[in-house]
């Protein structure tokens, strides 16, 4: 095992909202993936690089929050990119970008949904 964690969901209470969000604050296509429990679509994922990928899902029982663990999205070579395009995507920012020394800096905002979610990045 090379990365503890391999897929990670995201809730969502408005599934195009939050698709709209994920692909204007990631710059990626989202695929829609059809699913008998609900909706659902997944972030692009390379099977040979390290790191984990996850989707969007909007299902019974699936609510968002703020509270329980954190997703750390890539932040590229400088968070500061993709966290420039939080709040013109719906996002709000709020923890700002923040060094935590020799690991780096990390940023947290909400998506539309209300989540809880944060970007890492070594610059």
């Amino acid at each position: 095992m090379t990365n503890a964690v391999s897929w990670f969901e995201i809730p969502a209470l408005d599934f195009e909202r939050a698709k709209k969000f994920y692909a204007e604050l990631l710059q990626l296509e989202i695929t829609v993936v059809p699913m008998p429990e609900g909706e659902y679509a997944v972030f692009p994922m390379d099977n040979e690089a390290p790191g984990a990928s996850g989707a969007i899902m909007k299902m019974e029982g699936a609510v968002p929050s703020t509270d329980g663990p954190s997703i750390y999205f890539n932040g590229g070579e400088d968070l500061s990119v993709p966290l420039a395009r939080v709040e013109p995507a719906g996002g709000k920012i709020i923890i700002p970008k923040t060094s935590i020394g020799e690991n780096g800096f990390f940023a947290q905002f909400l998506d539309t949904e209300g989540n809880r979610l944060a970007f890492h990045s070594m610059k």
